[in-house]
């Protein structure tokens, strides 16, 4: 959809935050930029290198789907695409996983190998701990890469199990809560607390694309939009807007 609608002519339309700016009062427009001398970190790290970054999804099964009750299972596939198409565009490489597929579980839902292609797609017949599967950990370190951004089904168990004795071997692990789902409100929190205990950073999982993206232009403008959108349906609201003036415009 809105790779379509960044292709109509538009002079001034570089990067689609300019929408905000159009929202902007005189007051606001006149401040001037603000400059971070010093990146954040999290742990002594950057908060997300997209070049030492992999991201790890774990049991997004259609039957697990059925017992999450803690956020819309619509919302959560959504979110589950977007990641997915981001990773996909910037060259991330995404792991993902099964616990016995032909079982109660069921498959991996369509979101994930429509949005990343590219995945490394590997179905255990045994371990609930992804991590205790060799063929994960070898995946993972065949990549180099030290930051690991994780979601899953559930988050109680497939998340938080792997999370946490990743961090305790050292890796920046970023549990992204709204790509995952459980089955209470109270398990997930349960939940969060111990991953935060544990060093595991929790993340949302726009904060995580924004990291990723990092920095608007014209190439990826388009497939950010679309990923936006679909963690929040109400961004894609105000990029046709803007879309919209910026084409009567001309």
């Amino acid at each position: 959809m809105f790779t379509q609608l960044f292709k109509a002519p538009m002079r001034s339309v570089a990067v689609a935050a300019t929408a905000l700016g159009l929202l902007a009062t005189p007051a606001c427009a006149q401040q001037p930029p603000v400059t971070q001398a010093v990146p954040v970190t999290e742990n002594g790290q950057r908060l997300l290198d997209p070049n030492d970054t992999v991201f790890l999804m774990l049991d997004h099964q259609a039957g697990l789907m059925q017992i999450v009750n803690d956020i819309d299972q619509t919302q959560l596939r959504r979110n589950v695409a977007a990641k997915g198409m981001v990773a996909e565009f910037f060259n991330i490489p995404v792991i993902a996983s099964t616990s016995v597929p032909t079982g109660p579980n069921g498959p991996l839902i369509a979101e994930v190998m429509e949005n990343a292609p590219s995945a490394n797609v590997i179905n255990r017949s045994g371990p609930i701990n992804a991590w205790d599967d060799p063929r994960i950990r070898a995946a993972v370190e065949a990549t180099g890469r030290k930051t690991v951004v994780i979601s899953g089904i559930l988050t109680s168990v497939c998340v938080a199990f792997p999370a946490i004795e990743m961090a305790q071997e050292g890796y920046h692990v970023i549990a992204v809560i709204d790509a995952s789902g459980d089955y209470s409100d109270l398990a997930s929190q349960t939940t969060i607390a111990r991953l935060q205990q544990a060093g595991v950073i929790v993340e949302s999982t726009f904060s995580v694309l924004s990291q990723v993206h990092d920095t608007w232009d014209e190439e990826n403008t388009p497939v950010m939009a679309e990923a936006y959108s679909l963690v929040t349906p109400e961004y894609g609201a105000v990029i046709e807007s803007f879309i919209a003036h910026s084409q009567s415009s001309n």
